[in-house]
């Protein structure tokens, strides 16, 4: 499965549109006033379905994830020198970046591909092309990916 993330160019808040391979909406996130990151994910209907919540004041980055209104885990980000790194505690799931922060693989519990992530250069916002192998965790990889974005933006 293959998801385009695009951020909104205009927009006072954290606003990002997510369409699937035909260009069609799948889901919509909304940046919400709160002390660090909080976006809210919409589904093609408007249902709330998930939160990325930041934590504050911690060592390094942390945020909250959240399926509704059921807490899923944490993805912290890992102190390195050259290559991000994230660990993700709710599914042995972890989130590996190359030097220019531009491509990023998610690698499951046994070792398998769980998804890439690549940023496409020259647009005005972030957009990032995403390819899931299991459609199923399409969710929870576009959280991930909300969480390392909120992440590299609070550093620039």
């Amino acid at each position: 499965m293959k998801l385009l993330f695009k951020q909104r160019v205009f927009s006072w808040f954290d606003s990002y549109d997510i369409y699937d391979e035909d260009g069609t909406p799948v889901y919509t996130v909304r940046g919400q006033l709160a002390w660090g990151h909080c976006l809210k994910i919409f589904d093609a209907s408007g249902r709330e379905v998930g939160t990325v919540k930041e934590r504050v004041l911690t060592f390094l980055p942390k945020f909250e994830l959240y399926l509704g209104a059921q807490y899923l885990g944490c993805i912290q980000k890992e102190f390195t020198f050259f290559k991000p790194k994230y660990h993700i505690d709710c599914n042995g799931w972890r989130i590996d970046g190359d030097f220019f922060e531009w491509e990023y693989s998610i690698i499951g519990a046994d070792g398998g591909q769980v998804a890439t992530i690549s940023k496409e250069v020259f647009h005005w916002a972030d957009t990032y092309v995403i390819n899931v192998k299991r459609p199923q965790d399409a969710l929870c990889v576009l959280m991930f990916v909300l969480a390392v974005d909120a992440e590299k933006c609070s550093r620039n």
